[in-house]
């Protein structure tokens, strides 16, 4: 018994040697201080999905763990530093700082969580517009404006970019449910989990498609070794393709019921050329 607590006070001299270590090596390297670059704010809104907003923030801190810092992330709301409550009734995150839509880098939009459909205040519809009717959607259209910022969405926070016109002719995607309200308001649905319409508009689909989303980002920016590192300190891989406006388009297979139609004559003009 007394060896092993000799040894486990040892690991933890050991440990506490080699922190500070690493902290002055991270923070006395140059290279490691040139190289923060990037940084990501993800937005808080009342009755934002968890998931939506935590499943990047760790991805990204990670990225940020593995490259020596040279990707910071951030929790920021519309409001500023604030306590924020996530929806159906879930935890409250804390808000850091004000959205700051001039700082380059990139900016997470995240879905609501609450009901699918329906008029409560706990509908994923009311939720939106609510967050519709603050400031954020003119800080986003700022920062879409602002050819050194990313925006990137996660299932609804697409629709909330949409619902003010901020996706009109855009290619997009949201969670299955939302792709006829993201088509009516003027996007271009496509059926994929990440969708990239020019370099600095990424969206994803349902909630878990924001770890893929994030993971896209980070070997975008960070090269495909960090991204692998994440992935596999997560033990999670990546679904799906990422749908870019590139590259022949495929064949379009399905039956065009028109055309049918034309091919087949009706009953009566038959029995009539007989």
């Amino acid at each position: 018994m007394k060896k092993m607590f000799g040894l486990l006070m040892s690991l933890v001299l050991v440990l506490s040697l080699a922190a500070p270590a690493a902290s002055a090596e991270t923070t006395d390297n140059p290279a490691a201080s040139e190289n923060k670059n990037v940084h990501v704010q993800i937005v808080l809104f009342d009755g934002f999905d968890l998931l939506d907003a935590l499943a990047p923030y760790e991805t990204f801190a990670a990225a940020g763990l593995y490259s020596e810092g040279a990707l910071t992330v951030e929790l920021v709301s519309a409001e500023g530093k604030r306590s924020v409550p996530s929806g159906l009734n879930g935890p409250s995150l804390e808000a850091q700082a004000a959205l700051d839509p001039n700082r380059p880098g990139i900016i997470l939009v995240p879905g609501a969580s609450g009901k699918p459909a329906g008029n409560s205040e706990d509908a994923i519809p009311n939720i939106l517009w609510k967050a519709k009717e603050t400031a954020l959607p003119d800080l986003i259209k700022q920062a879409m404006d602002n050819k050194e910022i990313t925006v990137a969405t996660v299932c609804g926070g697409s629709l909330l970019l949409a619902m003010d016109g901020l996706l009109k002719d855009r290619h997009a995607v949201t969670n299955h449910i939302g792709m006829a309200a993201l088509k009516a308001a003027g996007a271009i649905p496509v059926d994929a989990r990440v969708v990239v319409d020019g370099p600095r508009l990424v969206t994803g689909g349902g909630v878990t498609s924001g770890l893929d989303v994030a993971f896209y980002l980070v070997e975008r920016e960070l090269g495909p070794q960090i991204a692998h590192a994440v992935e596999k300190l997560f033990e999670y891989e990546r679904r799906g393709t990422v749908w870019r406006a590139e590259g022949a388009a495929p064949i379009d297979f399905k039956p065009n019921p028109q055309a049918s139609e034309e091919k087949q004559p009706a009953a009566g003009s038959a029995r009539s050329a007989e």
